[in-house]
């Protein structure tokens, strides 16, 4: 079955989700599990499964259910992580160094190349072994490196300026913690926004509500 147009990103963000939890099953050695099984660890309905993964093609077979190292590659596939993106971080605070430290770069499609931050008592030092750069060796760094992604973690009025920046140099896909609206300006970006004040205000929703998810 040839991919489905359309796809919605509802489906694409649960694909991650899919894949984290084949990588344990596989890494138990656990060989097959069916929709019914896999729904019951996810907790995602066992019909959601197999809606979602059909956009993509045929992965199982009923009574059969899904080789997970199969199913695991194909996701993988279909999330591009085998190939690997050339990518900067942007601020080296505090969130830009958990960032820096606790992200699998590598495992999931992304080389984290360098580290850039104005506030020069960074400079020289390493995390995780990434160099971190004064910002003004910014542009000559990523032409040299052939960067394609950036991951902003500075404030919100710093953005727009760094952001003009990395446009004019090329950068089009953003890991954007800065809560500055990149597709507004440059409507031509892939931007992936986090914003973890929402995140913690849904869980304070559903604590005020006793709303607990299936």
């Amino acid at each position: 079955m040839a991919k489905k147009d359309n796809i919605s990103m509802s489906v694409i963000r649960r694909l991650p989700r899919y894949y984290r939890f084949l990588s344990d099953l596989k890494d138990k050695g656990i060989e097959r599990i069916s929709s019914k099984e896999l729904s019951k660890k996810i907790g995602i309905t066992a019909s959601q499964i197999r809606q979602d993964l059909n956009c993509f093609g045929e992965f199982g077979q009923q009574g059969y259910g899904y080789s997970i190292e199969h199913l695991h590659n194909e996701i993988s596939n279909i999330l591009g992580i085998s190939t690997i993106n050339p990518t900067i971080l942007i601020g080296a605070g505090n969130l830009g160094r958990a960032i820096a430290t606790h992200i699998s770069f590598n495992s999931i499609g992304f080389e984290l190349k360098g580290i850039f931050e104005k506030n020069k008592d960074f400079v020289g030092k390493t995390i995780q072994n990434v160099p971190i750069y004064y910002i003004d060796s910014l542009e000559e760094f990523c032409k040299n490196n052939k960067i394609t992604v950036a991951i902003l973690c500075i404030p919100r009025e710093a953005t727009s300026e760094i952001a003009k920046t990395l446009y004019s140099l090329g950068i089009r896909n953003y890991w954007n913690f800065s809560h500055y609206d990149l597709s507004v300006k440059y409507e031509d970006v892939i931007v992936e926004n986090v914003h973890l004040n929402d995140s913690l205000m849904t869980l304070c929703y559903r604590i005020s509500n006793n709303f607990i998810i299936d």
